[in-house]
């Protein structure tokens, strides 16, 4: 099987998120983490940026066998569950994904016609799994830490973290959502860091300085040298210290609650009221004096 797939990434501006497809040489294909515009104002979701994406692989003569997701998003609603019904393709996601539904079920009051268990995914996928695309052989691993449902996918030289790690400069991801642990990303990362140094790492965001252009992929070496939160010799007292005192000052995600609810059914709305009108919930902490 190929240990060099080709990667065509594609930036959606408005959240920040690339979104990967990985092919062989014979077209065979897999989309990872894809997304759908969502206006809060006018409760609007827009499948432009899916459309363009399916428009640019039939561009590309490419072939999709798969959609994969890193993680239950909570900044951008994702096109899978859009992707997966036009496709006829099976969408797939970490097995924690059943824990974060769990989680939001009972903090949202979810109530018992929404099923925690993962059904709304076609596969749940544990730590040394495979998925066979055409000549790809992709490996799932597990690195929970960000959330319990976070998996990176290793496709030869290539690997997709989702938001385990950014850029060198940005470091690594919050780990204060509800699930998340300092520790339990720490070892996530060391383990991807046992990765040859020439592994091509795909980043799910980047948040480049004031002029400067996204960045889609770097180097697992020069994450082990130079990530800003977690270098290779970095003691897991220290990044745990960092990463907890920070995670204190960190804004929530403005998309949180619409986009945790969405992305954990699978990329689909909330069933309709008896008006057959959708509604997000969105829990309200008063702070009186």
């Amino acid at each position: 099987m190929s240990n060099l797939p080709v990667v065509h990434s594609f930036h959606h501006a408005t959240s920040g998120t690339w979104t990967h497809v990985v092919a062989d040489a014979g077209g065979h294909a897999a989309i990872i983490d894809p997304v759908l515009d969502f206006d809060v104002a006018s409760g609007r979701v827009d499948a432009k940026p899916a459309h363009e994406l399916l428009a640019r692989l039939g561009e590309l003569g490419l072939e999709t066998a798969a959609i994969l997701e890193t993680h239950a998003h909570a900044d951008h609603l994702s096109a899978g569950g859009w992707l997966r019904d036009r496709l006829g393709v099976p969408l797939a996601i970490g097995a924690g994904i059943v824990e974060v539904q769990r989680t939001f079920k009972r903090l949202l009051a979810l109530g018992d016609d929404f099923a925690a268990d993962g059904r709304a995914f076609d596969r749940l996928l544990r730590d040394g799994d495979s998925i066979i695309v055409g000549a790809l052989d992709i490996r799932v691993i597990a690195v929970p830490g960000h959330t319990p449902d976070s998996v990176a996918y290793l496709v030869g030289d290539a690997l997709f973290v989702g938001d385990t790690m950014f850029a060198p400069p940005a470091g690594t991801a919050r780990c204060d959502f509800p699930g998340g642990s300092a520790a339990t990303l720490y070892r996530s990362v060391r383990r991807l860091y046992e990765l040859p140094d020439e592994t091509r790492v795909f980043l799910c965001h980047d948040y480049p300085a004031a002029g400067s252009a996204p960045v889609a992929q770097v180097r697992i070496g020069d994450e082990k040298q130079a990530n800003v939160h977690l270098r290779s010799d970095t003691p897991e007292s220290d990044y745990i210290g960092m990463r907890e005192r920070r995670d204190a000052t960190l804004a929530v995600p403005k998309l949180l609650w619409p986009a945790i609810q969405f992305n954990i059914r699978g990329g689909r709305l909330p069933p309709p009221d008896t008006l057959g009108r959708r509604h997000f919930r969105l829990p309200v902490f008063l702070d009186a004096d």
